[in-house]
């Protein structure tokens, strides 16, 4: 016979569509009652099985959504962990650059102080040097008019 409940229904409405109206009646009908019977008893015998099956897919349906949840809350937990993970090391991430900052700050600022004092020492030793020049000169141009006055050749 057929497989399924649903295909035993299917023929059993069939059969009675099928069947001849008695005269007269529109509610009456003439059907093979062997046929009939042979269908109702499959249905009979299928039916405690497609139930079984029927309720262990609902005990499925129900261990699968249990499992799926479990699934997401670890997910979601594990989502959480992370973005405090993420959340500590951006701290960790900024504390740094702001130090890097710092750091950067107060050395800019000590190159400028050795800039500047290097710009003065080299200034004063230009100053000095040019001031023993000049006294250097000084003294060359009195050696000639020296030497010049002394041997008569004044110019």
């Amino acid at each position: 016979m057929a497989s399924g409940i649903n295909e035993l229904i299917d023929q059993l409405d069939t059969l009675i569509k099928d069947a001849w109206s008695l005269p007269l009646s529109t509610e009456k009908c003439i059907l093979d009652r062997n046929n009939a019977l042979a269908l109702l008893e499959e249905i009979k015998t299928q039916l405690p099985a497609e139930v079984t099956e029927a309720k262990r897919l609902i005990s499925g349906k129900a261990e699968f959504i249990r499992q799926t949840r479990e699934e997401v809350e670890q997910m979601r937990q594990e989502a959480g962990d992370e973005c405090r993970r993420m959340v500590e090391k951006e701290n960790v991430v900024q504390e740094a650059r702001k130090r890097a900052r710092e750091i950067i700050t107060a050395a800019e600022g000590k190159a400028n102080d050795l800039r500047e004092a290097s710009n003065n020492y080299a200034d004063d030793l230009l100053r000095r040097t040019e001031e023993g020049i000049v006294q250097s000169l000084t003294a060359i141009r009195q050696s000639r008019s020296s030497f010049r006055d002394a041997s008569g050749r004044g110019e």
